[in-house]
């Protein structure tokens, strides 16, 4: 057993899981085959004594029944009514019978010994006493005190029989056993180890895709792993999925900058080659532009590579009225109405601060076309998380819609802006699995809708 517990410890580190598994393993089978061996050693034991008993029992019966008292007072014995052994001398096999007044008759195989009267031994079984035995032979005793009839006295009937074949056959019974359950033992540990080496594999499969991931081979871990583990393998294609994100997000940012920058610095690069020092006002308005643009971007890429979009949730509601409170600090000369229907139990599975930039453009966006009112209604149905945006607007002709997202796309240029607002609101949309469905109102007195939808993976803990 410890051969095999130091083959194991060879093939395994101590500190893995494997190791751990099979030495607790070995350690069960360990206990579990000792104590089964005493215990399947006892009860044989138990068994072959009490085998043995019943013999002596059997030929003590025999020799009562055929021991009778004649007219004179004498034992009479029948003949051949017992095992031919207790003829042969010093065979093992004895048996005597005595009264008060000492043995009176014995089995030949006593020869010329005796056992002497020992009344302890009525109606038991056991090994006779030290001073009771014959040569270094080992003897178990049964005795029993009768009344014959026709005699007034108690005869005390003994019948011994040596215990060495009833030892020597425990002895090996329990030499065969022992081999039995260490071979046992030792394929069931070898069992155990292979069986925790195969189903350990997926561990081992997982650690070989991570590997192919890392290499660029592949982008996520495969579906066909074990049920136990397949919880573990979508927090890990998760995490994967979420670091694949932040480095989107990040480039994304980085390519909003640099589009923010290029208009104003095609602005000052013109006025520089004019040669005239009077734009200085311009250059100003235009720096201070930029600086703008460089610091918010930055913040965005920032918070992209340190977010844990994972475990973040926002409440929706106080998202929505921030927002309607600044909107209309910004277009209170156009008195424009925002009607919010969300429940205070929605929740947007991610960033504060994306959900203000998606919603902070739409609504911007919204107000700049409304005429005088615009709805935002945030539902939860079919296990989607979805939030419309909704004006009276004039709406958008079919054909400029799929150009709607486009990065610096404007349909007005009279109208304030960098054309850049419902690019990033797409941008982020899709950095979260959702969707984004733009179309003109069939109602009456409405304009452009915009819908924003949220798989619940992303917008319910």
């Amino acid at each position: 057993m410890v051969l095999v517990i130091g083959f194991i410890s060879k093939k395994m580190k101590t500190n893995s899981l494997a190791f751990r598994l099979v030495i607790l393993a070995a350690a069960w089978i360990t206990a579990v085959v000792v104590i089964g061996f005493f215990s399947l050693s006892a009860i044989f034991k138990n068994m072959a004594e009490n085998s043995f008993d019943s013999r002596l029992e059997i030929l003590l019966n025999s020799l009562i029944a055929g021991t009778r008292v004649d007219a004179e007072g004498n034992l009479i014995l029948a003949q051949n009514l017992l095992d031919p052994r207790f003829q042969q001398p010093y065979s093992g096999w004895y048996w005597q019978i005595t009264d008060s007044n000492g043995p009176l008759v014995r089995s030949r195989s006593l020869w010329d010994q005796s056992f002497s009267p020992d009344f302890q031994l009525l109606q038991s079984t056991e090994k006779l006493p030290e001073e009771q035995r014959i040569g270094e032979r080992d003897f178990r005793a049964l005795s029993r005190n009768i009344s014959l009839p026709g005699s007034n006295q108690e005869f005390n009937f003994l019948i011994t029989n040596t215990i060495e074949e009833t030892t020597k056959q425990i002895n090996e019974f329990n030499k065969l056993l022992f081999w039995f359950l260490g071979l046992l033992s030792f394929g069931l540990i070898i069992a155990v180890f292979i069986q925790v080496r195969f189903g350990l594999r997926p561990l081992k499969r997982i650690q070989s895709s991570l590997s192919s991931i890392r290499l660029g081979k592949a982008k996520f871990l495969g579906k066909h792993f074990p049920f136990e583990i397949r919880p573990l393998v979508r927090e890990i294609n998760s995490l994967l999925k979420h670091n694949s994100e932040v480095l989107i997000r990040t480039r994304m940012h980085v390519g909003n900058l640099a589009h923010s920058l290029k208009t104003p610095l095609s602005v000052l690069s013109n006025d520089l080659k004019k040669k005239d020092y009077k734009f200085s006002k311009n250059l100003e308005t235009q720096t201070q532009k930029m600086q703008s643009f460089i610091d918010h971007y930055l913040s965005r890429a920032q918070t992209a590579a340190s977010g844990n979009v994972l475990g973040t949730r926002t409440k929706v509601l106080p998202v929505l009225e921030d927002l309607r409170r600044t909107l209309k600090r910004i277009h209170a000369d156009r008195s424009i109405e925002l009607e919010i229907h969300c429940k205070p139990l929605h929740f947007f599975r991610g960033d504060k601060h994306d959900l203000e930039e998606m919603m902070g453009n739409l609504l911007d966006n919204a107000c700049k076309w409304a005429k005088s009112r615009i709805w935002i209604i945030v539902e939860e149905r079919n296990n989607y998380l979805k939030i419309t945006v909704e004006d009276d607007g004039p709406g958008l002709e079919d054909k400029f819609i799929r150009e709607i997202f486009t990065r610096g796309k404007r349909f007005d240029e009279k109208r304030p802006g960098s054309g850049l607002g419902l690019s990033i609101v797409r941008d982020t949309v899709n950095l979260y699995g959702g969707d984004v469905e733009v179309q003109n109102s069939k109602k009456k007195g409405k304009g452009l809708t915009v819908s924003l939808t949220f798989p619940v993976e992303f917008s319910k803990s």
